[in-house]
């Protein structure tokens, strides 16, 4: 169930006449968006996605209507929508929803609708809307959502330092003879006690479950001088979600061979980091660090893209992978979390956290990225 009770950001007007703006040069009339973090950017309300409609209605011309069943009325009330403008339309049970939602716009040609919308839906706005064409909304919101406005970097940088706090206790849980599911229980807690709203996800990937680089915990026992992958975000009352990975040796001395290849995972962090700023693409984040990496031999072990972007979710533009020629402007959030797995053994990840500034980069996670022994 969503939580409704989070924060509000103050700038959903201007979101609004951004996204009109945006919709009007993409040659749309208007935008469609369904409950997910579209919804939330542009009206402030977390609705919950259920099989009744709720959608956002935002016109080119005209004022933004918000259809919800009338049981959510409260909520999008609770949330403060008319203030930002958005007229409501509650529908009661034995409705049409879709008439409503239309009413006013049969005459719209082209619709954007938002790229989790359910199928479902997709093809009810298509038989509302009499024949209109419909596109994707992604091409046309995602530009301003990767470009994050002074207030969106605070709440970011505040999500950052609270999970940075998190990865400042591990030693009270992470300990040779606990296995991993002890130890994700204990983080998750801590992880709520620390200010987020959400647990979004916990990886304790010990010994060669560190290899994989979304391993599920398990209950196998970590032993003394393992290397022990910790990955762990969630979303902050703002809105906005943190996400970082500190790799650490349970008790003990490392392997020699994982001391060796975790140097060189730490060398191509820091070169990404130094390469990334305004002006550069983001495919060339990648391309230095993995360069880095497979100079050293290790250039198959790294398995997945050096990162993804973050804001109202954990995954989203702007990808740091090769392909990807955007160029990077400044506020535009991302992970830069190169990676080193040697299946069957064991394995290790850095990731940090950075937004772009006018100049360079600022990194909003800050605990030790060299290797951490514990105990």
């Amino acid at each position: 169930m969503s939580d409704h009770s989070t924060s509000v950001p103050t700038d959903v007007p201007d979101r609004l006449t951004r996204a009109r703006a945006a919709a009007a040069d993409a040659g749309v009339d208007a935008l469609l968006v369904t409950p997910g973090a579209d919804l939330r950017y542009l009206t402030g309300f977390a609705a919950m996605p259920l099989e009744r409609l709720t959608c956002l209605v935002l016109p080119v011309d005209g004022d933004p209507v918000l259809v919800v069943p009338r049981m959510e009325l409260a909520m999008a009330l609770e949330a403060g929508v008319p203030n930002h403008g958005i007229v409501i339309r509650a529908w009661d049970e034995t409705d049409d929803p879709y008439a409503v939602a239309v009413d006013g716009h049969r005459s719209a040609r082209r619709v954007a609708v938002d790229d989790q919308m359910w199928a479902e839906r997709v093809f009810a706005f298509a038989e509302a809307f009499s024949g209109a064409e419909q596109v994707l909304a992604g091409p046309i919101l995602r530009g301003l959502r990767m470009r994050k406005t002074p207030q969106e970097v605070a709440s970011l940088r505040e999500a950052g330092a609270t999970i940075d706090r998190v990865h400042a206790r591990m030693g009270e849980w992470l300990r040779p003879g606990r296995t991993e599911r002890e130890v994700a229980r204990d983080v998750a807690e801590a992880i709520l006690a620390e200010g987020h709203a959400t647990v979004d996800f916990v990886i304790v990937g010990s010994g060669p479950n560190g290899a994989s680089p979304h391993a599920e915990v398990s209950d196998r026992r970590i032993e003394a001088g393992e290397p022990v992958v910790v990955d762990i975000g969630g979303t902050m009352p703002s809105g906005y979600c943190s996400d970082s990975t500190r790799t650490y040796v349970a008790g003990g001395e490392a392997p020699a061979d994982f001391a060796a290849y975790y140097e060189v995972l730490l060398a191509a962090q820091q070169a990404q980091c130094a390469h990334a700023r305004p002006g550069v693409t983001a495919e060339s984040v990648d391309a230095v660090g993995r360069q880095v990496i497979a100079d050293a031999g290790y250039g198959e072990a790294f398995l997945h893209r050096t990162g993804h972007g973050i804001g109202l979710e954990t995954h989203e533009a702007p990808y740091i992978v090769a392909g990807n020629d955007l160029v990077l402007e400044p506020g535009m959030a991302f992970s830069i979390e190169p990676g080193i797995y040697l299946e069957g053994r064991h394995g290790a990840r850095i990731e940090d956290i950075v937004v772009t500034t006018e100049d360079g980069l600022e990194r909003l996670n800050r605990t030790d990225r060299g290797l951490v022994v514990l105990g």
